[in-house]
């Protein structure tokens, strides 16, 4: 048998990295049948009938990073052969197998960096005092009433923490230094434009350096700490980064 490697770093959110790998499948004939998948965020393909007693395992694995979407690939197989001449044919076949994937990658990570051109991002930001971290309280609209981390939509030609500098000094006219990375979630039509799943919100924590936050754009603003982020009525798509602020704010 054989097993094969790959990380390709991708410029372009977890949502288009996992479409556009989606669509451009595998570099070889033999069809595949999906046993996994888990949009946008991993997917695990096995040889399907016609591969004769070849036999294919092909997992992908996507995270997100603040320089894009990482994707770990694990390919592993084995002609079916029995003995010296199977252990022969197993090593030609995967050598085969990574030349196709590697000219593969190359066209996947630029048709993935195409596309994130025409999608909405959205950034937004964990502002952290001391062991608390700002919410903010949504007025009208759909989630009128539910809370979320400040942040919007990131203006075409510009980049996240760019955009996440700008909206806090927008929606509560302070000055903000981002920090780490915190993560990456689908975001639906409602949140950013276009059909459920479409774009994805990419968050950093933060803190004001300049000024004292003010509600220009919410209902209001609050200061909680790590025990008072469950009983919140966060939107639904800040809530899969909780436990990562969590994580931030025990360390502050």
């Amino acid at each position: 048998m054989f097993r094969l490697r790959f990380t390709t770093l991708v410029e372009a959110p977890l949502t288009v990295a996992f479409d556009v790998a989606r669509t451009l499948g595998r570099p070889w004939p033999a069809p595949l049948t999906e046993v996994e998948s888990e949009r946008p965020y991993c997917d695990v393909h096995v040889a399907g009938p016609g591969a004769g007693r070849r036999w294919v395992t092909h997992a992908r694995r996507f995270t997100a990073t603040p320089e894009g979407t990482r994707v770990d690939e694990r390919i592993d197989g084995g002609t079916g052969l029995p003995g010296p001449l199977g252990a022969v044919a197993d090593r030609l076949l995967g050598r085969r197998l990574e030349r196709a994937m590697r000219t593969h990658l190359d066209a996947y990570a630029a048709a993935a960096r195409s596309r994130a051109h025409g999608v909405v991002q959205v950034v937004g930001a964990a502002l952290v005092d001391g062991d608390r971290v700002l919410v903010a309280q949504r007025s009208g609209g759909p989630y009128d009433g539910c809370w979320e981390f400040p942040g919007g939509k990131v203006d075409p030609g510009e980049s996240d923490l760019a955009a996440l500098v700008r909206e806090c000094t927008e929606e509560l006219g302070v000055v903000v230094e981002p920090g780490d990375f915190l993560g990456e979630v689908p975001l639906d039509g409602v949140v950013a434009g276009g059909p459920r799943g479409a774009s994805t919100m990419r968050v950093w924590s933060g803190r004001v350096v300049s000024g004292e936050p003010v509600a220009h754009e919410h209902a209001a603003l609050r200061w909680v700490g790590a025990d008072e982020l469950d009983g919140i009525d966060w939107i639904a798509a800040d809530r899969p980064l909780l436990p990562a602020v969590r994580d931030l704010l025990s360390r502050s």
